[in-house]
């Protein structure tokens, strides 16, 4: 960091935090907790052992991509384990290997045999991933290809600061930017240059992005508002070190108003990004929130240990309510408020 000069990604100051606030301990139940060890169970009992595909948690399709598979890595390291240490160490080593794998010469990541699943949201889970392993373990070959997936998504930043489904420069939406925008976080972390340009033209579009009542578009120019847009965005603004202010609190407000919503469509990808806005915000937001989402999740999983009201497949269902759960337990930095 240049001396003087004002942090790439600004510290993140102490969390909300009520004086009736439970402890991780109080709010991962011990059912909680046999419903989070069901999910990462599964997902180790799909992932694929040798081959091609070998650390993917499928042979095609969702399960086979590199989305599923950062996501169920990340969901493993919220337990603790960390690359060849802990209960899924093993597992956790084979998801990076099959990222790595899938990391091309130019720094996109994603599966050339399987690009009709293929896209900037895979990408951007995987830099967010990657970034995880690299800081537990500086290995020089993660952090080599980091640095190219990295560069390859600061190079494709359109001209309004955002990303849209291909690696190239054309116009955007916030969905496929926050991805982007969390990768990027967890890289610069982890200790890879992110230039700053990039990220104040990426803060820009996602204030851009937000209507007068706190709610997000899904583009600057319009799109439909959604509870999924407005937790993706309050969450991407956190991650680009915007912590406070009427923008953030709006947006809090209007989850909380419009919390039926998370129900009607991308259920795990809006309680992805509200849970993490929520356990950002701390106190009575945090207080209401993760207990009705923990119980949800305690209620609805299946037997196998994933849930059935997945969009993307039983494995990437077991991967997010695994997130979900864990959050509390402050595992992962790029989580950590």
């Amino acid at each position: 960091m240049r001396l003087g000069a004002e942090p790439l990604w600004p510290a993140v100051p102490d969390r909300k935090a009520s004086p009736n606030e439970k402890s991780p301990a109080e709010l991962v139940t011990p059912e909680a907790q046999r419903t989070i060890d069901r999910a990462l169970d599964f997902l180790a009992n799909r992932q694929v052992k040798s081959g091609r595909n070998r650390g993917a948690f499928g042979t095609s399709g969702y399960p086979g991509g590199v989305a599923t598979c950062s996501l169920g890595g990340l969901a493993m390291m919220c337990s603790g384990s960390s690359p060849g240490q802990g209960k899924y160490g093993k597992q956790i080593d084979m998801c990076v290997e099959f990222v790595l794998s899938n990391v091309s010469n130019e720094g996109y990541i994603a599966r050339s045999d399987n690009m009709a699943s293929e896209n900037m949201y895979g990408h951007g889970f995987s830099m967010l991933f990657l970034s995880q392993a690299y800081g537990m373990t500086q290995k020089a070959e993660i952090g080599e290809k980091l640095r190219k997936a990295v560069s390859m998504t600061c190079k494709c930043q359109n001209d309004q600061g955002g990303w849209r489904y291909q690696p190239v420069k054309s116009d955007a939406d916030l969905s496929i930017t926050v991805c982007q925008i969390m990768g990027l976080r967890g890289s610069r972390d982890s200790g890879i240059e992110v230039p700053d340009k990039v990220r104040e033209k990426c803060i820009d579009y996602v204030k851009k992005s937000q209507n007068s009542n706190g709610s997000f578009r899904y583009t600057i120019q319009s799109g439909h508002t959604t509870f999924a847009m407005t937790a993706a965005g309050v969450t991407s603004l956190y991650s680009a070190g915007i912590y406070e202010g009427d923008q953030v609190e709006k947006a809090l407000k209007w989850l909380k108003g419009n919390a039926g919503q998370a129900n009607s469509g991308h259920y795990f990808y809006s309680h992805y990004y509200a849970v993490q806005a929520m356990w950002h915000a701390g106190g009575e937001y945090w207080n209401e929130w993760y207990p009705k989402i923990r119980d949800e999740l305690v209620r609805t999983q299946a037997n196998d240990g994933s849930w059935p009201n997945s969009e993307a497949g039983a494995e990437f269902s077991a991967a997010m309510g695994g997130i979900i759960l864990q959050i509390p337990l402050n595992q992962l930095p790029v989580f950590s408020p």
